[in-house]
């Protein structure tokens, strides 16, 4: 892989010498959630090189992407982002660097929920209420409003009984969800996190699989099911019907967050903490994990592009692709310069200091 650019730069990355062509031959960036770094980052290049913008955010990690919006789920928060093209090429401390620019429009203030995937259903923003063990919306009337727990959680408590976490959306209705066990007691999925994964169709209540290492990130893409098993490092194809899956492909890092773009899956991979959560997996015994992106070829699971990253991030939450965006920008919520920033229906500027 080739070396970073610059050693000392805090998010310095290695990747593959296909990662910039690749990247540039799609005309996408990437958006990645790092709670244990508090970053968003976007990935972008140039066609020969990447360039990666981190972004402080308070424990970020599931991201939602719909047309020029992405919501970012944070520590207690739960903070909506547009981007418009005008301010990109007039962002004051580089002008004519981006071609479009993020800024924060909207925080909506929900409490420590743990929220983990996301996903935009019409206006509606819903999520993984991972902490109170249930699906559901944000708005600015309530901290959050339930609309769907598995059937086997009795009431709605703030416990993170089955470790409920991933998503899958078809319709824009919520179609699949994944948990790391199937408890009723507080953080009772523990006893069996390494085997003992649930794969749930939302509309029926029916479990699809009760005995899973540690699944995350349910997508459908084209009417078919994909997750990750974290625990394994692999990425699978889900018969529904039978019951079974595929094994894609078997990566060097515990796989969270899967984004997809045409012929090309983006996969999210993290290293390990010695945590009573991670400590005992066998992952933790290799030593070939790496924090960062592999690119898969959809169709044959072949790895085509993979970036690691050298120091600073070695956990990932979530990945989504940010399509026709070559060099996006991001403002920070905290920035000062988000003030500046004023975005009207036909026209936008920025205020002076």
């Amino acid at each position: 892989m080739n070396k970073p650019k610059s050693p000392t730069h805090p998010f310095s990355c290695n990747h593959t010498s296909e990662l910039p062509e690749l990247l540039g031959t799609l005309k996408l960036s990437l958006a990645i959630s790092t709670y244990q770094a508090g970053k968003v980052i976007f990935v972008s290049s140039d066609g020969e090189n990447i360039s990666l913008l981190p972004r402080n955010f308070d424990t970020p990690m599931g991201l939602a992407v719909e047309g020029n919006k992405m919501a970012v789920a944070t520590k207690d928060e739960v903070i909506t982002l547009v981007h418009d093209h005008s301010m990109g090429s007039t962002y004051p401390k580089k002008p004519g660097v981006y071609d479009t620019l993020f800024m924060p429009r909207q925080r909506l203030y929900t409490g420590a929920l743990a929220m983990h995937d996301m996903a935009f259903t019409g206006s509606t923003i819903l999520g993984v209420n991972t902490a109170f063990s249930c699906l559901c919306t944000v708005d600015s009337e309530y901290s959050f409003k339930p609309v769907w727990m598995p059937p086997f959680i009795t009431e709605l408590t703030a416990e993170d009984r089955c470790h409920l976490n991933g998503l899958a959306v078809e319709e824009g209705k919520p179609k699949y969800v994944t948990a790391l066990g199937m408890s009723n007691s507080r953080q009772g999925w523990r006893d069996k996190k390494l085997s003992g994964g649930m794969l749930m169709d939302v509309e029926t209540n029916e479990a699809i699989f009760t005995d899973l290492p540690m699944p995350h990130s349910p997508r459908i893409y084209d009417g078919d099911l994909y997750m990750l098993l974290s625990a394994t490092s692999e990425v699978v194809k889900v018969d529904v019907k039978a019951g079974t899956y595929d094994v894609i492909n078997r990566l060097p890092g515990f796989t969270r967050g899967l984004a997809r773009h045409g012929d090309y899956l983006f996969v999210g991979l993290s290293k390990l903490r010695n945590t009573h959560t991670f400590g005992d997996l066998e992952l933790a015994g290799r030593k070939d994990m790496i924090c960062g992106i592999v690119v898969l070829h959809l169709a044959t699971g072949a790895i085509v592009g993979q970036m690691e990253f050298v120091r600073t991030c070695e956990e990932i939450y979530d990945v989504q692709v940010l399509p026709g965006l070559v060099r996006p920008g991001i403002v920070g919520p905290d920035s000062d310069i988000n003030k500046r920033g004023l975005s009207l229906p036909e026209t936008s500027f920025w205020s002076a200091e």
